[in-house]
């Protein structure tokens, strides 16, 4: 055990946890009022599912022995984290719990990443329903192909064989261009198939209700994304300080890419563009920020943001109601940043490869090109079947009148702001000081 990378890495499990308090306030801020604090709590919702999920089968199926050749590891191998608690239960450098609590954190942000996509229009219950059910099929199969690795003995031989993904396939994606972005997008997308329009959508424009709100969030998406691709090195090391600098790099360049297509596009560079390529730029960085350097990040960023910035409006072509841009960011930036490293990678890096720019010709841009894939159509299928059952089972949209008068009040009985007279039940009924000084005034003026 290394004390330091210990530390860096309990650090960085805080910090991917941060995210998704963080993402509640992104999309709660994307939202109209009436439907804040039900996108909020899908978001806090999914915390509560998945963290328990993750202890009880998650991480045996993600990182328990293969049972599947490279597709799933043993559901009950660590049952409850069984064997993982002493102070010989190690992962790599780490305590085995650290590394446990580290991957945690990816599982729950990716399931309430889809949540943006059915916004305004999903009951709480059913959802919670669909996120431990997406989890245990999607998800965590998924995190096994992508993040398993292959344990080797001293001599370099295989004796605990991981996911295909990461192994057999050699496609780079270092904290989760594929297992959480594209995974979470093409859910995303399925969701908004299955769910439908919302009520007025696309002619009324429910425009975002607190912009601040927005910028908060993808501040602390920011923050804690530092944990999420810095923290994936798994060691206090030279590997972690690239990915740090690439994420700063890469999310600034999508940041200005954005805005330039929106100041061109439509004349004003604006908040929620600027919110909005700030995610893009994390989203596309996430896969390589280990395989490019400083000046790939930048590229990467940039094109990702660009591309970001247009793809957001194919919902409106095609029809389909992704409420908060799930696929325009996640999706579409997942696949780009997972691409871009099959031309922009570069042996300078820490992960050791060139791309296509660099005199690798088309070898690993093939590879992630079959892993996106993989993953896009696995978590399509799988989540627009999970949909439709949870759809026909109990019930997975609000009513119209829900929808229409507030699903906050509908599903969670409170609203997010008060406007009333603020006197508070102690109050209620008695009139103000300020009320009876009035009175007294008038008295004596009459008299």
């Amino acid at each position: 055990m290394d004390t330091g990378d210990t530390a860096w890495v309990l650090t960085s499990a805080a910090l991917v946890l941060l995210m998704t308090p963080g993402l509640a306030f992104f999309y709660g801020g994307m939202v109209r009022s009436k439907s804040v604090l039900n996108m909020m709590m899908m978001s806090l919702g999914a915390i509560g599912v998945v963290g328990v999920l993750w202890v009880l089968v998650g991480y045996s199926m993600a990182f328990g022995k293969d049972v599947g050749g490279g597709l799933l590891g043993a559901p009950f191998e660590f049952f409850g984290l069984d064997g993982l608690l002493g102070p010989d239960a190690l992962s790599g450098t780490l305590p085995a719990t650290v590394f446990v609590a580290f991957q945690a954190m990816f599982a729950i942000v990716t399931v309430a990443l889809i949540s943006g996509a059915i916004a305004d229009r999903a009951r709480f219950g059913p959802w919670l329903l669909f996120a431990g059910l997406w989890s245990i099929i999607v998800y965590f199969p998924v995190a096994h192909w992508v993040f398993d690795f292959d344990g080797k003995d001293e001599a370099g031989n295989v004796v605990d064989p991981g996911g295909w993904i990461a192994n057999q396939l050699a496609a780079i994606d270092f904290a989760g261009g594929t297992a959480v972005h594209i995974n979470a997008g093409a859910a995303g997308l399925a969701l908004a198939l299955v769910l439908g329009k919302r009520v007025g959508w696309p002619k009324d424009r429910m425009k975002p209700h607190s912009l601040p709100l927005v910028v908060l969030g993808a501040g602390l998406l920011w923050f804690g994304w530092f944990g999420f691709n810095a923290g994936s090195a798994v060691a206090a090391n030279a590997t972690a300080g690239v990915t740090f600098v690439n994420t700063l790099v890469a999310t600034s360049a999508a940041m200005l890419g954005w805005l330039l297509v929106e100041r061109v596009r439509d004349g004003n560079a604006t908040t929620l563009g600027a919110a909005s390529g700030i995610v893009a730029g994390l989203v596309a960085i996430t896969p390589a920020c280990s395989s490019v350097t400083p000046l790939g990040a930048i590229a990467i960023g940039a094109i990702t943001g660009a591309l970001c910035a247009l793809a957001v409006s194919l919902k409106y072509r095609f029809g389909f109601d992704d409420s908060l841009d799930v696929v325009g960011v996640h999706l579409v930036g997942g696949l780009s940043g997972t691409l871009l490293i099959g031309l922009f990678a570069s042996d300078a890096a820490p992960a050791g490869v060139n791309g296509l720019f660099y005199g690798g010709g088309v070898d690993q841009l093939w590879r992630q090109a079959v892993g996106a894939i993989a993953v896009l159509a696995y978590s399509f299928v799988l989540s627009l079947l999970l949909g439709y059952l949870v759809k026909v089972t109990v019930g997975f949209r609000a009513d119209e009148e829900s929808e229409i008068g507030g699903i906050d009040e509908a599903e969670h009985a409170e609203t997010a702001y008060e406007f009333g007279s603020g006197l508070g039940t102690r109050g209620a009924g008695k009139p103000s000081v300020a009320a009876g000084a009035t009175a007294v005034l008038e008295g004596s003026n009459k008299s």
